[in-house]
């Protein structure tokens, strides 16, 4: 009995100062994607609402952390209770966690891995965000990530990666956040905009972005970032694992980049910074899910393959007439389906587990799984979020008035514009000489 104990202890985690430090640093690299992804879409916008698109990715920052710490660790990763919620007192305020407690199972401990699924938890809902640009109240908005992450991602959360949860008991794969994350967030778009409607001025106004070079620089901080969000999500570096996933991940977004240049440049006779921004963003988002499962020729695969279909999936807004401002559905939700359901297909069997796809000789059973994982939380995310968005609509209101919207929304909700021209003019002229005053139709210009 004692020997046998004894080798129980032997063959416990200890705590990895390596795995510890590699885990805070991935942390770090997720939580600067936030700030990414509020650059990538503020440049998209038109510059009367560019403001207003940066403060509703960095709010998630500040709202997110602390629902996170009261109770949403607790939700989404405390004990199971009918493979739907989860709930432990201990995470509740992380009040009841040791310094040195270790995740169950890992060389981590406790406080890192909260913090690194805090970072996963502030950036989904500022993904919504993308699709909402230039009409949204920010009030509105605070108060609909607050009910969303509790209604709908810590949930989720606890399904596809909580032990207990029933799409992780299934055997769904979602190394990174496919699911969690992308589907999450691109069904949440579509089902609030389905509720608050279009932009004024949709296909008919120009809505080009009002800073490339923003959106390429916030293109490189979310690639940066999503090192530490993919190979991170393995907890550690002891067996190879996060190696593929941080190899997969590159490669999956440069080829993802370079069909996506391609369609583009067959389809539209140009290739354009945006497209490569956007490309590089879907490769990022098909891979998330699938890259601890597949090797670099099937993440080559599968790049190709999202970027080909999301550049084809952001026109369906014009066909189907749904304002996705910032193609959130086209990229998000297109490619998180297509990387989920692509583990059915290129999974190896030799890298996360010894789960093989169709192709190498497992049969279309994970296939099927990866499928009812994908639909289970498109629908749920969906649903849930339209009946938010309704609910707020219907009480506080989401939207602005029209005329907020043609004036700006960065001056209305924010007070602020993202740029000050007063002092560009220089030259003694410009200081002697007084402006004519604006007309009235020059006051309704649109920025």
């Amino acid at each position: 009995m004692a020997s046998a104990i004894t080798t129980l202890a032997a063959d416990a985690p200890t705590l990895s100062a390596a795995n510890t430090g590699f885990m805070l640093i991935c942390s770090a690299l997720v939580m600067l994607m936030t700030p990414g992804l509020a650059f990538f879409y503020g440049g998209m916008v038109r510059v009367k609402s560019s403001l207003n698109m940066l403060m509703m990715s960095f709010i998630s920052l500040g709202i997110v952390t602390i629902l996170w710490v009261l109770y949403g660790f607790s939700l989404a990763f405390g004990t199971d209770s009918g493979s739907l919620i989860g709930w432990n007192s201990d995470y509740v305020g992380l009040s009841g966690i040791g310094i040195t407690e270790l995740w169950d199972g890992y060389t981590v401990p406790v406080y890192v891995f909260a913090v690194f699924q805090l970072m996963f938890a502030v950036i989904t809902p500022a993904l919504i965000s993308g699709a909402l640009a230039d009409r949204v109240k920010f009030g509105a908005w605070v108060l609909f990530t607050a009910l969303w992450v509790t209604v709908v991602y810590f949930p989720v959360a606890h399904w596809v990666w909580g032990a207990g949860g029933w799409l992780f008991e299934l055997g769904v794969i979602d190394f990174a956040g496919g699911t969690a994350v992308h589907i999450n967030a691109g069904a949440a778009a579509l089902g609030v905009i389905l509720v608050i409607g279009k932009r004024v001025g949709f296909k008919k106004d120009p809505m080009r972005p009002h800073s490339l070079p923003l959106v390429m620089l916030g293109a490189g901080l979310l690639w940066f970032g999503w090192f530490g969000f993919n190979a991170g999500s393995w907890l550690g570096n002891d067996d190879g694992v996060g190696a593929v996933m941080f190899v997969n991940t590159q490669v999956a977004t440069a080829a993802a980049m370079l069909a996506w240049l391609a369609y583009e440049k067959l389809r539209h006779g140009s290739f354009t910074t945006l497209g490569a921004a956007s490309g590089a963003v879907a490769g990022l988002v098909a891979i998330t899910p699938s890259g601890g499962a597949v090797s670099p020729l099937g993440a080559i695969a599968i790049g190709v393959i999202a970027g080909l279909l999301c550049a084809m999936a952001v026109g369906l807004k014009y066909k189907f007439g749904y304002d996705d401002s910032l193609d959130v559905i086209g990229v998000h939700l297109v490619g998180g389906v297509v990387g989920s359901l692509l583990v059915g297909l290129f999974a190896t069997g030799g890298v996360q587990s010894d789960v093989a796809g169709l192709f190498y000789g497992g049969g279309l059973e994970q296939l099927g799984k990866q499928a009812i994982g994908v639909f289970a939380v498109l629908a749920y995310s969906l649903v849930a979020s339209a009946l938010l968005a309704f609910l707020l609509d219907k009480t506080i209101g989401m939207r602005v008035s029209e005329d907020d919207e043609v004036a700006g929304i960065d001056q209305v909700e924010h007070a602020e514009t993202a740029y000050d021209f007063s002092g560009a003019g220089g030259g003694a002229a410009s200081r002697t000489t007084a402006a004519p005053a604006p007309s009235a139709a020059s006051k309704k210009v649109d920025a």
